[in-house]
């Protein structure tokens, strides 16, 4: 049984799976003068939680949905595999700017390090087997569901993932006071929660029609911060 303090644990961004290292898009919208201040941040974490946030958390319930602890049994693990490898499918299909999807692969690896070192037994093995690994979503579905967290703790780990990054991020690239940073994302409570419920209810949906949301400015951003040859954040 899960507890508070497990939910906690992997919502920390102190968690060692790299999040930290991340600003969600922000410092290339910073560059192009589109977040300037705090009403601007605010707006950039409410599109980001509305795009990122929502299919983000879809797909880590759905993962968690699969493969949570009483619905699959040992006979029934190659139809995890598959689930896993169908799932992982479409949210490539769903993330346009191919640096988002070297990204979410290069974050999911992280994640899985931790998540092979706390809970051994959890089925990691039937993610898929791709050089670049498997999505991010997908292993922290996993992760919760071995922590014995419900689908909807699932799908609230990662929307609020989506924005407590790149708010973090906000006060390093633009000198924000953290105080009002705070207040901010407790004003998007509210929407963060809202957001983790529908993609708990849609997370029963066939992977094919799971949310598609998108923000192509949010892609082409990730494209061109690639290209810089010094940046503070990885992404």
């Amino acid at each position: 049984m899960a507890t508070p303090s497990l939910l906690l644990l992997l919502a920390d961004g102190r968690f060692p799976a790299g999040a930290h290292a991340h600003s969600g898009g922000l410092e290339a919208a910073v560059a192009a003068g589109r977040v300037t201040d705090l009403a601007s941040l605010e707006a950039f974490l409410a599109g980001r939680l509305a795009t990122a946030g929502l299919v983000g958390a879809v797909f880590a319930a759905a993962a968690h949905r699969a493969a949570a602890p009483g619905t699959v049994g040992a006979a029934e693990t190659a139809t995890l595999a598959t689930t896993l490898a169908q799932l992982d499918a479409e949210l490539d299909a769903r993330t346009a700017a191919p640096t988002l999807r070297t990204i979410s692969r290069r974050q999911g690896r992280a994640l899985l390090r931790a998540g092979r070192a706390i809970w051994p037994d959890a089925p990691f093995g039937d993610l898929p087997t791709t050089p670049a690994g498997a999505h991010q979503p997908l292993v922290l579905g996993l992760l919760c569901a071995a922590a014995g967290l419900s689908r909807l703790d699932t799908a609230t780990v990662a929307a609020y993932g989506t924005v407590t990054g790149a708010a973090s991020a906000g006060v390093r690239l633009l000198g924000l006071d953290p105080y009002q940073v705070q207040a901010l994302l407790v004003g998007l409570a509210d929407a963060c929660d809202g957001t983790a419920a529908d993609a708990a209810r849609a997370a029963d949906d066939p992977p094919e029609r799971l949310p598609a949301a998108a923000a192509p400015l949010a892609d082409i951003h990730a494209e061109i911060h690639a290209t810089w040859e010094v940046r503070l954040f990885a992404s």
